[in-house]
């Protein structure tokens, strides 16, 4: 079954950040994340797309930060001494989430920001992009002007978004198994309707000579997109 892309509002965007519903549906992302095996995808492309250990990584729609820690704790012992900087529109990454990057020898910072001003007021390459369940969330015009703003900033992109696909629509509606809240099992559905399947980011990034592109299915439920500039 294929179905169009379909955006609609997710409420954990809509909750304020102190809000019980919001925060209880933070927690639920670690399990969600943990269910669709996202840190452990997430670290395979970083590792197997990067030629060397980068001195910098910019995570975009960084949320707590806590998806980006689990990441840093499979790389650390590979790719030691790196600056993560969050770009979110809320800055809620706790105190103990920058210490535990701390401990692995990583620095972090937070920028709060919207992408869009923070890609217009950035002018350096910005090492390694990572973005994880946060692309499905724009439509294909304002995705497109992301997606070229970060061309002009990075020589690798990486993001981990949803596969708008039956399967993964069907998990998307077992999530009660697993305990998540309303909040969590709302916008799991929405997100999958707004997720990607095919070469959609592909086609949207900028027809530009000097990139590398991969994107593809990966199991159990995730969508999966790399922009590399050749060396």
């Amino acid at each position: 079954m294929t179905f169009l892309r379909r955006l609609e509002p997710e409420w954990l965007d809509e909750l304020p950040a102190d809000d019980p519903r919001a925060m209880r549906s933070r927690r639920d992302l670690k399990r969600i994340n943990g269910w669709m095996l996202q840190t452990a995808i997430m670290s395979r492309l970083l590792l197997s797309h990067s030629t060397q250990a980068p001195k910098q990584i910019v995570e975009l729609g960084a949320g707590d930060g806590t998806f980006m820690l689990a990441v840093a704790r499979r790389l650390a012992k590979h790719w030691p001494d790196v600056t993560l900087t969050f770009v979110d529109r809320q800055n809620i990454v706790s105190p103990n989430t920058h210490d535990g990057f701390r401990k692995l020898g990583w620095q972090t910072e937070s920028v709060t920001a919207d992408i869009f001003a923070y890609l217009a007021k950035e002018r350096d390459n910005a090492g390694i992009v990572t973005a994880n369940l946060f692309l499905h969330h724009f439509e294909d015009e304002p995705l497109r002007e992301l997606l070229t703003g970060l061309a002009k900033r990075t020589s690798l992109f990486v993001a981990c978004e949803p596969l708008r696909a039956a399967r993964a629509l069907w998990g998307s509606r077992m999530l009660f198994v697993i305990g998540c809240n309303d909040v969590s099992r709302h916008d799991a559905v929405v997100s999958v309707r707004a997720g990607f399947r095919g070469h959609e980011l592909s086609a949207l990034w900028p027809k530009e000579p000097g990139w590398s592109l991969q994107e593809r299915a990966t199991l159990p439920f995730t969508h999966c997109f790399v922009a590399r500039r050749d060396v």
